[in-house]
């Protein structure tokens, strides 16, 4: 019955989700160009042989299935990767081996999931971390394709989410032939809420690869930024840029060479946080704008894409983003793979066990 309700009132809804993104294209939320991959529309052909596909909600989750879906396509396998961020599609473009598709992942409208399932027809489907769909999962089962959850998490807060819907979560886990949790507790919650084959393998963001970085890019930043004490605030979100700018400020009292570096979590903030950021009084110069830093210079705003892997090597000190606010933390276990000392704020309960 509640499956029945939700499909409803997706349905229903379908038009809204229609102007829904037709408004985060309008905002550069969306890829105008292949805005029908959302309805399931495709302009790009199955390739013939087996086809694994894989679904990754944005950077972070993609990271993580990078160096599995090498190893699947060097065994031979097609490899469909889907994500819902354009963020995560410009790294699907940069990293995917050769020959694997990126599309974006249909919105949950059971007509959308059919029709991408209609024309892409995967053989096995995995799908990472949290990304528990119900229209999705439950017409992959329907379907009879074999699915497994890898790197599952589940946190506290979504399991007493999901406490309200057991018979529905329980027949979307049911589609899994089995569940890969990244820690114990995902595990415990996970098989709490299943009556399926779960496991607890360890995190895969431990195993990806270090983070690319163009060794020229290093040195220039290196001359540039030569003489200054750095440190990096990383992948961070509305709210806190102001706080990091002002405690960094109260830093420079005992360190004037301090100069800190900003990566937001989304690049197209970059203009209006550089605005902001000059409203409140700080020198701050531009990566986009490709704006110099100088001896005045407080806050160096690298508002660009795919460029962690660079800042992580040049600062020795990074805190990592999204644990100010209530969004759960960010990785932190890209920057302390390169050796980087890593602060985070108390709101880290997305990144709980990595953290710890």
């Amino acid at each position: 019955m509640i499956q029945a309700i939700y499909t409803s009132i997706v349905t229903l809804a379908s038009p809204l989700l229609r102007l829904h993104l037709k408004r985060r294209v309008t905002i550069g939320k969306e890829d105008r160009l292949r805005i029908g991959e959302r309805f399931g529309r495709t302009g790009v052909a199955r390739p013939h042989g087996k086809l694994i596909w894989c679904h990754a909600a944005s950077v972070g989750e993609t990271m993580s299935v990078l160096a599995l879906l090498d190893r699947c396509h060097a065994r031979g396998a097609h490899i469909l990767l889907t994500t819902g961020t354009r963020t995560s599609a410009d790294l699907a473009a940069r990293r995917l081996p050769q020959g694997a598709i990126h599309q974006y992942v249909p919105l949950d409208v059971g007509s959308w999931v059919r029709a991408f399932l209609d024309h892409w027809h995967p053989d096995f489907a995995l799908l990472v971390e949290s990304e528990l769909w119900p229209n999705l999962l439950i017409e992959t089962a329907h379907r009879k394709i074999p699915a497994a959850l890898i790197n599952g998490r589940m946190s506290e807060k979504a399991f007493r989410g999901w406490q309200w819907f057991r018979p529905l979560v329980r027949s979307m886990l049911k589609g899994f032939k089995i569940v890969l949790a990244q820690d114990l507790q995902s595990a415990l919650r996970l098989a709490n809420l299943s009556d399926g084959n779960v496991a607890c393998l360890g995190n895969l963001k431990f195993d990806a690869a270090p983070l690319p970085f163009d060794p020229v890019d290093l040195d220039q930043m290196k001359q540039q930024f030569a003489g200054r004490r750095l440190w990096l605030a990383a992948s961070t979100h509305p709210g806190e840029e102001v706080l990091l700018a002002s405690g960094a400020r109260r830093i420079r009292q005992a360190f004037p060479d301090l100069l800190t570096i900003i990566v937001p979590r989304h690049a197209e903030r970059g203009d209006g946080l550089a605005t902001e950021l000059r409203g409140h009084g700080f020198a701050l110069a531009q990566r986009s704008q490709d704006e110099r830093v100088t001896d005045t210079t407080e806050i160096y705003l690298a508002d660009t894409m795919g460029e962690l892997g660079l800042f992580y090597r040049l600062c020795p000190i990074v805190f990592m983003g999204g644990s100010l606010v209530s969004h759960g933390g960010q990785n932190p276990i890209e920057p302390a793979r390169l050796g980087a000392a890593v602060m985070t704020g108390p709101e880290y309960w997305n990144q709980k066990d990595a953290v710890e």
